[in-house]
């Protein structure tokens, strides 16, 4: 009783608080250092640029006084004069050649407080290992009971799958415990026209518009399907290599694009879109990306994105300059640590993310602020056994929260069973 009360009485004077007290006299020296230093290094600069100045000026006075006591002057003499003194003028003006710039890294290593207690009783979803094939597995083919790489995919409140059947070139619908699919998008084959479709990698569900918007990548386009009435497209964005599609609770279409490292955010009628993440060049700092593929938006706005060749998955929030890491980052490979050229990326009501962690041939789930996730399913090597995948893509949960995988090069579509207990 008596340490329980010492211990409400010393709350400020934890071990935990000393480390954040700790940590922000650091920071607040190391900025006061900083600034002290670009302080010193501006004024010398600066002094420097005044002697300059002061130097000049005493050379052109001293002239001024040789001409005069020459009386020599003369309309061009006074002209270069008129010139000299109009440049001293200008560099007497703050100095242009001085200017601060900002370091993209981080200078102060954000802290977190993670409580061990509380990631235990962290509430977790758990799946059947065994996956139930519930559209394709009939081999590679464009018969309607066969799918061709399939990508992104959607589940409607009736269970039935909406499919990107990207070798194919078109978009097929597979209703609840259906032996075949029905195409409701490119059924004229592959091409550029309306109608057509070429290597398409996702599908969204526009419920304002009634309609389907498809990234139809080799088109580099986004094409919109109206109420599966193939007769009626419209043409929403041209010339973009949009891999991933999501859309958030306004009706807003956000694109990745795989060419210019960025996403963009779209209402209906844009001809541009604003940038939401990216758009910095090709690279790995936490305002880049590199082959952003699949992404998806929650209900605070904020996107996360399957950085493909970073082998990352990156948060953006809202109005967020830059991201952060939630999955991978480091470097490829096969540990809990890391990812091998993610693709599908889903968030459930937990707030836990599902990578689809394509060249490790298995789907991982990550906590925001994790060291390491875990696998989900697969895992088990590549194969096409019911507990293997072979190149997982697409992602999606029905409205039981089952788990859905598009198994790519297995050409089928994998449930897997969430377990209630």
């Amino acid at each position: 009783q008596q340490t329980i009360i010492q211990q409400k009485q010393n709350l400020h004077n934890s071990s935990s608080i000393q480390q954040i007290n700790q940590w922000e006299t650091n920071s607040i020296e190391k900025i006061q250092q900083t600034a002290q230093q670009c302080r010193e290094k501006v004024m010398k600069l600066t002094q420097k640029s005044i002697n300059d100045i002061e130097k000049k000026f005493s050379e052109l006075s001293q002239k001024l006084k040789e001409i005069r006591q020459e009386n020599e002057f003369n309309e061009i003499d006074l002209n270069n004069c008129q010139l000299k003194l109009t440049q001293i003028t200008k560099e007497f003006l703050p100095p242009s050649d001085i200017s601060i710039r900002q370091d993209s890294q981080e200078f102060i290593k954000k802290i977190t407080v993670i409580s061990s207690l509380q990631q235990n009783q962290t509430e977790k979803n758990t799946f059947q290992q065994f996956g139930i094939t519930v559209a394709g597995g009939n081999g590679h083919g464009q018969e309607l009971n066969q799918l061709s790489y399939p990508r992104g995919m959607f589940i409607d409140n009736d269970k039935s799958i909406y499919i990107a059947d990207c070798g194919n070139d078109r978009i097929v619908k597979w209703k609840l415990n259906s032996n075949i699919g029905q195409i409701i998008a490119g059924e004229n084959g592959v091409g550029n026209r309306n109608n057509q479709l070429s290597w398409p990698t996702n599908i969204i569900f526009d419920k304002e518009n009634n309609s389907f918007i498809i990234s139809d990548y080799k088109n580099n386009r986004v094409i919109q399907y109206f109420d599966q009435n193939q007769t009626n497209q419209q043409i929403l964005i041209s010339y973009i290599n949009c891999v991933g599609l999501t859309i958030d609770k306004n009706g807003f279409i956000y694109t990745s694009d795989s060419q210019n490292n960025e996403v963009r955010r779209w209402k209906q009628g844009d001809k541009k879109g604003e940038l939401v993440a990216g758009g910095n060049g090709q690279g790995n700092g936490l305002n880049q990306l590199n082959y952003p593929t699949y992404i998806f938006i929650d209900e605070d706005y904020s996107l996360y994105i399957s950085d493909y060749e970073n082998n990352r998955v990156m948060k953006w929030r809202k109005d967020a300059k830059e991201g952060i890491i939630v999955a991978g980052g480091n470097g490829e490979g096969r540990s809990l640590k890391q990812l091998s050229h993610p693709r599908g990326v889903i968030v459930d009501h937990l707030g836990q993310i599902y990578v689809a962690d394509c060249s490790n041939h298995r789907v991982m789930r990550w906590c925001e602020g994790d060291a390491e996730g875990e696998i989900v399913v697969g895992g088990y090597g590549q194969g096409n056994q019911s507990n293997q995948l072979n190149y997982p893509t697409g992602l999606s949960f029905d409205n039981e929260e089952n788990l859905y995988v598009a198994d790519c090069s297995n050409d089928r579509i994998q449930k897997y069973e969430k377990i209630l207990i």
